[in-house]
């Protein structure tokens, strides 16, 4: 029997019977139900699910997209990604267009995360491992994701474009997003639950302590980006050259994987309030462990430190680690949402 978390007219956002295309909260669902969509598409070919009995089709007809193209990985024959294309219904002759039908994506590129399951979970393991050392960018699920959307941004422009990522899959669009962003071509980005390569101090209880630690830090990697200068500048360089991408960045309080990220954005304003501004900014773009590796010539730039982001926390009780980490949660009409805009300035 299939999973009810595969039937979209039993776990999917069957609240949107129209899509308002302005509406962040509608972008989200949107968004957040394509990702699913790979997923499903993949858990469909495992399954062999064709035809009616495939559960995938519904998570994106249903918002009236088609996949333009299947990403599979040549590892392990696992699809990975999509590329939808958006077909909007033909308006019915004397009806009045939708004005917000402009504003929808034209194309959206997605990437699943992590299937724990036997024909998947080989392979993904080994990609999560390439994210803790940096060397996603060196795989061939990055790069066939990667040439999927350089097409299409030097084909049709990056304008109607949207790139959307789960886990391991928000980790891949990030890749893509910073490597477009050095070329000044912003894509808009959906990234859910990305990892955020640190100790999870976002899980101490004790705000005090919480603050300690980060300010501990931040001064302890700015000391060794300032021994390190050659190393930090390289660092520093490619931080300034994404503040004008702005992706919509979605965690959990309660994942360990990315809440990391709360603290990342909102301990910059910590610092500038302790007069430790100019601190603040050299630990922001550094990584202690990154800095170190590039010593001996292992370390590249840190794939999970960028400069602005929306950050969107949920703030909802999360019985267990695979709600917290779950894709579902982010069309949730109960969803307890926090949205701050974190816009950098190198000055």
């Amino acid at each position: 029997m299939p999973s009810q978390r595969d039937l979209f007219e039993v776990s999917g956002p069957t609240h949107l019977t129209s899509i308002n295309w302005n509406c962040p909260n509608h972008q989200r669902s949107v968004a957040a139900s394509l990702v699913q969509g790979v997923y499903v598409l993949e858990r469909d070919r495992q399954q062999n699910r064709y035809g009616p009995e495939a559960r995938a089709p519904a998570w994106y007809q249903y918002f009236h997209f088609i996949p333009m193209q299947i990403l599979v990985d040549d590892a392990d024959s696992s699809i990975f990604g999509v590329v939808y294309q958006y077909t909007p219904p033909v308006p019915l002759p004397g009806s009045v267009p939708d004005p917000y039908s402009l504003n929808a994506p034209t194309f959206v590129v997605a990437f699943r995360g992590t299937i724990a399951k036997k024909k998947t979970l080989s392979r993904d393991l080994a990609l999560d491992f390439h994210i803790l050392k940096n060397g996603l960018e060196n795989t061939n699920r990055f790069r066939a994701g990667y040439e999927a959307l350089n097409y299409l941004v030097y084909t049709y422009g990056h304008q109607r474009i949207w790139l959307a990522g789960h886990s391991l899959g928000s980790a891949i669009a990030i890749l893509a997003a910073k490597s477009m962003a050095k070329l000044n071509v912003y894509v808009k980005s959906f990234l859910f639950n990305p990892p955020f390569l640190s100790a999870p101090i976002e899980m101490i209880k004790d705000t005090k302590v919480k603050a300690g630690i980060r300010i501990a830090n931040s001064f302890v990697t700015a000391g060794v980006a300032s021994v390190l200068k050659k190393h930090s500048k390289r660092s520093n360089d490619c931080f300034d050259m994404l503040a004008l991408w702005v992706p919509q960045l979605y965690v959990n309080h309660a994942d360990k994987i990315c809440s990391e990220y709360i603290g990342y954005f909102e301990h910059r304003k910590k610092m500038e309030e302790i007069g430790a501004k100019g601190v603040g900014k050299i630990a922001t773009k550094n990584s202690v462990r990154d800095l170190v590796l590039n010593v001996f010539g292992n370390g590249s730039e840190p794939l999970h430190l960028f400069p602005s982001a929306i950050l969107n926390v949920n703030w909802c009780h999360s019985p267990d680690f695979k709600t917290a980490h779950g894709i579902h949660q982010w069309w949730r009409l109960d969803l307890n949402l926090d949205s701050r805009d974190f816009q950098y300035c190198s000055n």
